[in-house]
């Protein structure tokens, strides 16, 4: 068995282990070295570093503090990795750490960061999943279950100082375009929060001033949340500093396209990676990269038949927008949620299907004005009944007895 370079506690705050870190800074201490054809395990917390438990509350959705996410493994350092070069990392197996085969997804209450959805469904709610195997079911939405694709949502490597000025000056930038906007529209660095693995003192004063949310994907990489990204991924990381620093965290075990529920996927509450690492020396040049390119994982869930669901740039008071695809999906994940619902699921266990399961989202017309066409996959294969359209209509197959805990405003 490889070496697990990065151990975690799940008993411990994620603020105690100084191989965390929830920032991105390039000053952010390297956890742990490797040579390039290194390949070892790492082990991950959930992105909220152990605020969310498995039980029938939604009152921890409702009040975790997203100023202190995600809580991720690393900065590990390649070796002879120089600005410029590619960083190539296979993901050769994941799982979940003994003991905790469980995960969580969520919606946040919409003045706590809200979701794709967060205008139709502004409380709080969660879901549990349990995992037997490959395959996972939730006591909260009943008559659904399905295959995992295990992946990290949130791997990449440290930025150079230039780039965490650009990040910062333009997010900042954008806030100020509408400061008041709830959910807000980027998030500023937030000192208090800030976990730096082991830097103190006024290093760690001046990194935490400074160091970039995780929130967003950037051109390292960082939040991406791409379902495919599982065992035999091959992912080709720009290097922006020495040693390149890989971090990686916020592990799901299922997905959706476009992690629509933002506590989106089923998250992990404790997961392992076994990944190698190999440089292609001044690949950025080579291969004219300044965003990381990857290969998908040759395994997928084995679904053959699905219903797709269409949605146009036109929103749900009847707006006309141009060409906007972000509105298009919107009306496709709306549509699939009013067709769910005359099953007998509520809107938020549709909503929360769509979040988890392996749906597929795609943009199937960007061209043809002024509508785009997004269009929302769900392969029928999932649920324990039919829910193709009939003559007949649909069948109630489930009473509304058991739905998704909800939290109260506050």
């Amino acid at each position: 068995m490889p070496d697990t370079l990065i151990s975690v506690d799940l008993s411990r705050p994620a603020t105690e282990n100084e191989n965390l870190h929830n920032r991105w800074h390039p000053d952010i201490p390297i956890a742990v070295w490797v040579e390039p054809g290194a390949d070892f395990l790492v082990e991950t917390v959930d992105w909220t570093g152990g605020a969310i438990k498995n039980d029938d509350s939604a009152d921890d959705i409702r009040d975790v503090d997203l100023s202190t996410v995600h809580y991720l493994s690393g900065p590990i350092g390649v070796k002879g990795a120089e600005p410029g070069d590619l960083l190539v990392v296979d993901i050769l197996d994941a799982g979940p750490l003994k003991g905790h085969e469980w995960g969580f997804n969520g919606f946040f209450a919409k003045k706590n960061g809200g979701g794709f959805l967060t205008d139709h469904f502004p409380l709080a709610q969660k879901s549990v999943w349990n995992f037997d195997g490959m395959f996972t079911r939730s006591r909260h939405i009943p008559g659904v279950s399905f295959g995992g694709l295990i992946h990290p949502g949130l791997i990449g490597t440290l930025p150079s100082k230039a780039m965490l000025e650009t990040w910062n000056a333009r997010e900042l930038g954008l806030i100020a375009t509408n400061p008041t906007r709830v959910p807000p529209l980027a998030n500023p660095p937030f000192a208090k929060t800030a976990h730096l693995g082991r830097l103190k003192g006024e290093a760690k004063e001046k990194v935490a001033a400074e160091g970039a949310r995780t929130v967003p994907p950037r051109e390292h990489g960082g939040n991406c949340d791409i379902k495919d990204l599982s065992r035999g991924s091959k992912i080709y990381f720009p290097v922006y500093v020495p040693g390149a620093g890989l971090s990686m965290g916020d592990m799901h075990f299922s997905q959706g396209d476009g992690e629509i529920t933002f506590c989106g996927a089923i998250e992990m509450f404790g997961a392992w990676l076994h990944i190698k690492v190999e440089l292609i020396k001044e690949g950025m040049s080579k291969y004219g990269i300044k965003n990381p390119i990857f290969k998908p994982s040759p395994i997928t869930p084995n679904y053959k038949d699905y219903l797709i669901f269409e949605g146009i740039s036109v929103d749900e008071e009847g707006k006309q927008y141009y060409l906007d695809a972000n509105v298009a999906y919107r009306q496709a994940c709306l549509n699939a949620i009013e067709y769910l619902k005359k099953f007998g699921y509520s809107g938020a266990q549709a909503y929360s299907i769509l979040g988890t399961a392996p749906v597929q989202g795609h943009f199937s017309g960007v061209v043809d004005i002024p509508n785009s066409c997004a269009t929302l996959w769900i392969p029928t294969e999932i649920f324990d009944f039919d829910i193709n359209p009939s003559a007949a209509g649909p069948t109630k197959y489930l009473d509304g007895s058991i739905d998704m805990p909800i939290a109260q405003d506050v």
